[in-house]
């Protein structure tokens, strides 16, 4: 049985390779091996694995997936065969979930609705989490709030942006682009205030505190920062981290994806006078600790549920065969999608 893997290369580049891998015979205890349906893929964070002593030669790839139970081990309580689950393989699973079986913890699963469709179990479940870490575990968002999402049409800003509203919270949105923009004044419900931050004539800052009156937001989620005045053309839409203190409310949250963020004192103490905190989001964290696990479970079952009676509404590619997995993990990997892509197996 073959699985899809990956190599880090020279200077920076990565390498996706077909190869057979074994599947255990028996499972023990409190495994489950699941039969793949859908498979959604992300990028490969090759830091987080060496940071975490994860270092291989060949790195699983696809660990979002959604299928059928075949078998369970002899402890296992939550699942029986033929049931329908969703999950996330933990980040030192030996399988990749392109596989057509894997087998893993029963605590890496939960129930899959049976309205929901294996393709948009297996492409949410990791945004869902994200967006959940982010607004409640990270944020503690509440009713009345106002909450700003840069890049607001991407996979996770959409489901930020639908629990928010879903929540009471006042949302404004951040457009990368026309199309970007499009797209966000089209949802419903509506956000407040698209923000072009594309348009050079529209200022971020300015735009927010118009929106709040002068108040700032209670909590931002960006998705980058560029640290410096001069940043690559990459980072060309990515706020400057002053903005983004400056708009800050009191007693706000900053929720940022930014794994390098550099506070200089003069920025601590903007956060300080503001009573403000900063929070990194890594929805890595609950697979790697176990300190939360039914917490973790928790919020699976409730992004499933969410999906299942349509406060999720994903923005998703069609299907994609398993014979264009490759071609399709390269885009993931170098980030030229714009909607999540899950595999059909």
């Amino acid at each position: 049985m073959k699985g899809l893997y990956c190599k880090p290369g020279d200077q920076g580049e990565v390498k996706f390779v077909s190869q057979e891998t074994n599947v255990p015979t028996v499972v023990v205890d409190h495994q489950v091996k699941v039969q793949v349906k859908s498979c959604a893929l992300s990028p490969v964070d090759f830091k987080l694995y060496e940071d975490l002593k994860l270092e291989r030669e060949h790195v699983p790839v696809g660990r979002e997936i959604a299928g059928v139970v075949l078998q369970v081990g002899p402890k296992v309580t939550f699942f029986q065969p033929d049931d329908e689950v969703v999950g996330i393989l933990p980040l030192e699973a030996e399988q990749s979930g392109l596989c057509s079986v894997v087998v893993t913890d029963e605590y890496n699963l939960v129930q899959k609705p049976e309205k929901v469709s294996w393709f948009e179990a297996a492409a949410v479940i990791k945004d869902g989490l994200r967006a959940y870490t982010a607004l409640h575990t990270l944020a503690r968002m509440a009713v009345g709030q106002t909450v700003l999402v840069l890049d607001g049409a991407g996979p996770f800003g959409v489901l930020a942006i639908q629990l928010a509203h879903y929540h009471g919270v006042k949302v404004l949105a951040a457009a990368l682009s026309p199309e970007d923009q499009k797209f966000l004044e089209e949802l419903r419900p509506s956000v407040a205030r698209v923000i072009r931050v594309w348009d050079s004539k529209e200022d971020l800052v300015d735009s927010c505190l118009e929106e709040t009156g002068g108040l700032g937001v209670d909590i931002i989620i960006d998705s980058g920062v560029r640290l410096y005045d001069e940043e690559p053309e990459a980072q060309r839409h990515c706020p400057h981290k002053h903005d983004l203190l400056t708009l800050l409310s009191v007693g706000g949250h900053w929720v940022t994806t930014e794994q390098h963020l550099q506070l200089d004192p003069p920025d601590s103490r903007i956060l300080f006078l503001k009573a403000a905190s900063l929070s990194f989001l890594n929805d890595e964290v609950w697979t790697t600790s176990r300190a939360k696990q039914g917490r973790y479970l928790h919020i699976l079952k409730d992004v499933m549920d969410k999906l299942c009676t349509g406060t999720f509404r994903p923005q998703l590619e069609d299907p994609v065969p398993l014979y264009e997995a490759t071609v399709s993990m390269e885009m993931v990997q170098r980030k030229q999608t714009r909607k999540r892509i899950a595999v059909k197996l």
